[in-house]
């Protein structure tokens, strides 16, 4: 199913990243009369989430917007670490790798839009959705046959854990 490459890569994984809108969710912004902002997340997603976090592998969310829903997804499956309001994400990127003592090679990252592409020039396992930007597309190693929000994120946490644990869910 998966070319040798890609699993080669996948093999070598040990942290995981996620972009917000345009992946952990279709895109959409949802505002209240109250101001309040609503995501709708896939639960799907967040169960392949929990379960490579549960492996033992880091997962982390960089966003450039500020989110009290993200805060709220992002607690509720136990991920690593949280960066909102990050305007350049490369700059966290290289804080958590340096904190976990891992090289770029050994990192993941699934973004669908322009501000994602610095870190995924750089990232052992590029990643996007079916739905991002052909820019995006044009620098992965992995295209989900998922939309952002709707299963391309479990698309990709599936690969990393049926790689690197024989798919004993």
């Amino acid at each position: 199913m998966f070319n040798i490459d890609l699993k080669s890569r996948a093999l070598k994984i040990k942290l995981v990243v996620f972009d917000v809108d345009g992946v952990m969710t279709d895109g959409g912004i949802i505002y209240g009369e109250n101001g309040i902002e609503y995501k709708i997340f896939n639960a799907k997603d967040g169960q392949g989430i929990s379960m490579i976090t549960k492996a033992g592998i880091k997962t982390a969310i960089i966003t450039a917007r500020e989110s009290n829903a993200v805060r709220h997804r992002f607690e509720n499956l136990g991920m690593t670490k949280l960066y909102m309001g990050q305007k350049n994400k490369l700059v966290p990127m290289k804080e958590m790798l340096e904190e976990y003592n891992l090289d770029f090679s050994q990192a993941a990252y699934m973004g669908d839009d322009l501000p994602d592409i610095s870190v995924l020039k750089e990232v052992g396992l590029a990643c996007c959705p079916c739905d991002a930007v052909s820019e995006v597309k044009s620098v992965c190693h992995f295209i989900s046959a998922k939309r952002g929000g709707r299963g391309a994120v479990r698309e990709l946490t599936d690969l990393i854990y049926k790689t690197q644990f024989k798919g004993l869910a």
